[in-house]
């Protein structure tokens, strides 16, 4: 069964939109542990960034395979399948949030 193409050019929409996240959580993992004075705690930018980076690495891979699982459901007439990608996310943007407060309190101004 051929999906009607509104459906799966929005699903397109979708893929790309969770790249553009991707690629937001790379490039701010980098600037973290690049570009961001040094933490009083020791290794903070890297604690910081480098779980950013991995979840952004993650939600790319995961998020082609969303996609591809979300086109064959349509195609072949099956419900969507519910993806905890949303829930990942938000943990680990949370977290890492969390993480950087910590880390300005404890005195993180570069100072």
């Amino acid at each position: 069964m051929q999906p009607d193409y509104r459906f799966s050019f929005a699903n397109e929409r979708t893929f790309l939109a969770w790249i553009r996240t991707a690629l937001a959580l790379v490039a701010g993992g980098l600037a973290v542990t690049e570009v961001l004075p040094s933490f009083d705690v020791p290794g903070g930018r890297r604690l910081l960034g480098l779980p950013l980076i991995a979840l952004g690495a993650a939600i790319a891979v995961t998020s082609l395979r969303r996609w591809e699982r979300g086109e064959r459901a349509m195609r072949l007439g099956e419900p969507l399948v519910h993806s905890g990608l949303l829930r990942v996310v938000a943990t680990g943007v949370a977290l890492a949030a969390v993480v950087a407060a910590i880390f300005v309190a404890v005195g993180g101004d570069g100072g």
